[in-house]
């Protein structure tokens, strides 16, 4: 038999499959009540199945009339340098890593020159003034944020 976890994320893959967006939006309290479990595991499911490393975007909206959107991302077809991209970066990344990824993408012509300077400046040392390693952790997950937004088709 099959654990809850599992259950939730085949159920909520369904769900993004048969929309014709391939988005999603719950109630995070109707889905625990739905598969008769806590509401934290909910979040489990979708802060360890539904990341941008899996390639689903996870918007939410606390409060009364919350809500939890999924978004299937549709990448180009140019899945080697979304692996490539994801691999490079890792947990962290450091300045002239990130620097350099910035360069390749831009040079390959997936960057035009002012989302590349964007990305540069979000992600210098000036920015994230923070201490290693923290600041090339924070680095890494704004740097994938950003590149998987940008790399998406709309």
């Amino acid at each position: 038999m099959r654990n809850i976890t599992d259950l939730i994320e085949q159920y909520l893959k369904q769900m993004i499959r048969e929309s014709a967006e391939g988005t999603v939006e719950i109630q995070r309290n109707e889905l625990a009540d739905k598969f008769s479990c806590v509401p934290s595991q909910i979040n489990y499911v979708i802060a360890t199945r539904f990341t941008l490393e899996r390639g689903y975007l996870v918007e939410s909206k606390r409060g009364g009339g919350g809500y939890i959107r999924i978004r299937k991302l549709e990448l180009p077809d140019c899945q080697p340098i979304h692996e490539h991209v994801l691999r490079t970066i890792g947990n962290r990344i450091d300045q002239s890593a990130a620097e350099g990824l910035i360069y390749q993408l831009a040079e390959a012509k997936l960057l035009d020159g002012r989302e590349a300077q964007l990305l540069k400046a979000a992600v210098s040392r000036e920015t994230l003034a923070v201490n290693l390693p923290l600041r090339d952790e924070i680095r890494a997950r704004l740097l994938k944020a950003m590149l998987i937004a940008l790399l998406v088709e709309s």
